[in-house]
């Protein structure tokens, strides 16, 4: 297995709109290390085509998302400039290739995270909060055609997470100023509530997803910036988003966010 081949190959699909086959059906010694090594590569090849790193994104945060796939951890992926659409936004039709939607609390630091840090360490660094969609998207097959085989964790990872886009709402708020263990959405797609949630879905805080995010970082030599945006892993089962549709995000207090995909 060579990660730098792979990462290249998983950027160039992403870039061309298209799917590769299952790394873990490929190579069935793929494990979490060789994963991130694959995603770093990634990561390499998009700053190579001028991509600008923004932010992280945190995932598998809740516990039936951990056990379905049968680990005890989270993952994480780099966000990127591309990725970026204001609320109300209209996405072009083709610019994902099978995209859904989660709904997450984003937090904006105002300070770096260098290390291990704990609950409060977290608050001190955020310069605000405010609600968010994740778009997912794959860029290698859900299932293969021939044999049925399904993706694995360590083919999320490679891909990024499965980090496509991310909708940030206009709302700010002072981490303070929230339980955000308590904030919840509604997820409407067409008018129709698909799925709702609370931030205590994420680990029982979603502060504690950066607190995992920056021992996970730390241990590899990496860091959170000031200026960057941390998703902090969605409390909602993700939703399909087929062309035409449109996404509504209730927030309540915190804020709505729309997005559109063209049909």
């Amino acid at each position: 297995m060579n990660p730098a081949e792979l990462g290249a190959e998983l950027a160039a699909a992403e870039r061309d709109g298209c799917q590769i086959g299952i790394l873990s059906q490929s190579y069935p010694d793929l494990d979490m290390d060789g994963a991130y090594a694959i995603q770093d590569a990634v990561v390499a090849a998009k700053e190579a085509y001028g991509a600008r790193r923004t932010g992280w994104k945190i995932g598998l945060t809740s516990r039936a998302m951990q056990e379905a796939l049968g680990i005890t951890t989270p993952d994480s992926g780099v966000l990127f400039d591309d990725m970026h659409f204001e609320s109300g936004a209209l996405v072009p039709r083709g610019r994902f290739i099978a995209p859904r939607i989660e709904a997450e609390i984003a937090f904006v630091l105002g300070a770096d995270i260098t290390g291990p840090v704990d609950r409060a360490g977290v608050l001190a660094s955020t310069a605000y909060v405010a609600p968010s969609l994740e778009i997912l998207d794959t860029r290698i097959l859900r299932q293969d055609p021939a044999t049925g085989a399904t993706r694995k964790v360590f083919d999320t990872i490679a891909d990024n997470a499965a980090n496509a886009g991310i909708v940030l709402g206009p709302a700010r708020h002072d981490p303070g100023t929230f339980d955000l263990s308590r904030v919840g959405a509604a997820l409407s797609r067409d008018g129709v509530v698909e799925e709702t949630g609370l931030g205590a879905g994420v680990l029982g805080d979603p502060v504690l997803g950066l607190v995992w995010l920056a021992e996970r970082l730390s241990a590899y030599g990496q860091v959170m910036r000031a200026g960057e945006v941390i998703l902090s892993g969605s409390f909602i089962r993700p939703v399909e988003a087929p062309p035409g549709s449109r996404f509504d995000a209730d927030f309540g207090d915190f804020g709505r966010i729309a997005v559109d995909f063209a049909a």
